[in-house]
This record gives C-alpha cells, structure tokens and sequence, in this order.
C-alpha cells in the first residue's frame, strides 16, 4: 500500500504558500543553469523496453549518421515497440518494413536461420542497417547527413539528392523534425537537461486550483466530467491551459520532452510510475511535479486532488515538457 501524505485546514494554506515560493526560486535558479553538454549519444534510463535496448544500444551505432535515441525514436514512431504492428499499408513489425523493402534489407541478424520481419531481433538490426544505406545515399548532399537520413527515409533518396538537403515536403520536413525532437527524450542526459519553460509555472498554477477536485477515472475537466479528472487528464489539461498539447494517456506522455534525473527534478516536470522500471510502456501513472519532493496528484477513485510524495517504489522517471517534443508525439485514439 502506499503511504499518502495527505494536507488539511490550516496546514493545507500554509503549504501551499510554501510552494509558491519553492516554485519561484527554483525557477529563479533554473534560468541560470547551463545548456547540456555534448558527447556520445547514450539512451536514458527508462526511456527503451528492456528487451530491445541492446540491440537499439548496439546496432543504433552502426554508422556515423546514426545513433541510438535516433533508432529509438523511429521504432517508437512506427509501432510504439509493438512486434506485432501492422499498419493499412502493409507495414509490419516493430520496425513496419514494407515486404518489399524488407526482402532487400532485411536480413537473419539473430543468426536463428531465418530473416523474420516480425522478429525484433531481426528487424532492429535491419531498420539500422536500412538507416546506414540510405545515409550512404545521400553522403555527398550538403546539410546535415542525419536530417538527410531522415529525409531520405520518409521522401526517398533521390528527392534528398535533386534538393540538395532536407526537400520542401511538409511532410518529411515534419518527419525530420518529429525524429530529431523525440530523439532527445531517449538520450540519456549530458550535464543537466535544459530548464523549463515559463509555460511550467502556469501549468502548475492551472493544477494547484483544482486541489480538491474528487477523482474521477477518465475525467478530462469537461461538464460532463464536472470539473474532475483523473491523472493523466489532469497533466493534458494543465499544459493544455498554456497552448501545449500531450495526448491523452499517461503512457503516451512519458516522451513529450528530455527525461532529467531525480537530483534534477524542477517545477513543472512530469514524474511517472510503472509497472517494470524498465518498460516504460508499463507506466500507469503520472503527477505534476511542484518542488520538495512533492507532485500535484489526482491519485484514485474515492481521493481527491492534492499533493503527495514522489518518493515511491514504482516510480521510473520524469519528463520536462517541451513545445517541439509535446508535437512530434504519435498521436493514438484521437488524442
């Protein structure tokens, strides 16, 4: 059972002030960090199903265009991890190769006698080495050779070459995009993770006036929900207050921006609890995250909206919310 810290009368007043002024200085100090460092592109802890991260470690290294988060944020993309996934056009797989591309680069990585597109430990290694090939491609084009990569993955090699860059396809000039901004919620931080925006504070004010509110399990804030929401609906709503959308479920929140570590933690971050600490597709839940170890929680059926600690045995990380990251998530169910 977890233990609740629950606040009442007086002491409910008192805290809250006491928020109010942690939120401020913190982000005082915020503005003064650093920007993250550079180095080798590692995968953040948390950020990959445990089952598939040697293999995106390993082969999202296979050329220079290349790097883990990158891969990883390209199989999330196509199939959110899913082996089974199978799109309207024939896509298939973690990695939804088309049967055609598949029969030229796809290949028995595994060495189990058989190049199977439904087998992960096949198909990562050969969306990587599809990857590399195309980079080869476009080597010789100017700009960036990993926005040409990716421009030649969702446009076609040729279309790369004939602009000379990135084409003007709203299209792929939007994959190019989802793909760089998503790649940093897989990359494991260097130095400390860029602040929060000033949306943050507005996002934790629009949460801390609905302290309170009962729960209620799907509840988005509407009229027909009365005012109440459940976790997830809550975070949606109070970015959704300051014009920054994220989808529906918490799940599919975890990738809405950088993932700081614990000591990192500032107002307005995203902190989420999983099933298996190393399956962020297990995540059932998500706070608001105020300062002091402390998040704005709408906990369970029968609780009301209120502050609680973090500090619990499923947490598995956290999430700083950007603009760009919030927009390059997969949207599901319509959210």
């Amino acid at each position: 059972m977890r233990k609740i810290w629950v606040v009442g009368g007086a002491a409910f007043g008192l805290f809250a002030a006491f928020l109010a002024l942690l939120v401020l200085g913190v982000y005082t100090a915020a503005w003064k960090l650093g920007t993250p460092g550079s180095g080798a592109v590692g995968l953040a802890e948390g950020s990959v199903p445990a089952q598939y991260l040697p293999l995106v470690q390993k082969w999202g290294n296979l050329c220079p265009a290349l790097n883990p988060a990158v891969l990883a944020a390209q199989l999330y993309t196509e199939s959110n991890w899913d082996p089974k996934a199978v799109s309207p056009a024939d896509a298939r797989g973690i990695a939804q190769f088309i049967p055609e591309t598949w029969a030229v680069y796809g290949f028995d990585a595994d060495g189990d006698g058989k190049a199977d597109i439904w087998d992960p430990g096949d198909a990562i290694p050969s969306a990587a080495r599809y990857d590399c090939a195309l980079s080869g491609d476009v080597k010789g084009v100017g700009g960036d050779l990993t926005d040409n990569m990716l421009a030649a993955y969702n446009a076609g090699p040729y279309r790369v070459i004939n602009s000379g860059g990135v084409p003007s396809i709203n299209e792929t000039q939007g994959y190019v995009k989802e793909i760089r901004t998503l790649a940093k919620s897989f990359a494991r931080p260097i130095g400390r993770v860029a602040p929060p925006s000033q949306q943050a504070a507005a996002a934790i004010y629009f949460a801390q006036e609905k302290l309170g509110t009962p729960y209620l399990w799907g509840g988005e804030g509407g009229k027909e929900d009365n005012g109440r929401f459940d976790c997830s609906g809550l975070t949606k709503a109070a970015y959704e207050s300051v014009g920054i959308q994220l989808p529906r479920v918490a799940n599919d929140q975890w990738n809405a921006g950088p993932h700081p570590n614990r000591d990192q933690l500032l107002p307005g971050d995203l902190v989420f609890f999983a099933h298996d600490l190393k399956d962020p597709r297990s995540i059932h839940h998500v706070g608001l995250y105020v300062g002091g170890g402390y998040m704005i929680n709408a906990p369970y059926t029968g609780a009301v909206i209120r502050f609680d600690k973090i500090d619990l045995p499923d947490y598995i990380g956290a999430t700083r919310v950007t603009a760009d990251g919030a927009k390059a998530l997969p949207r599901t169910n319509g959210a």
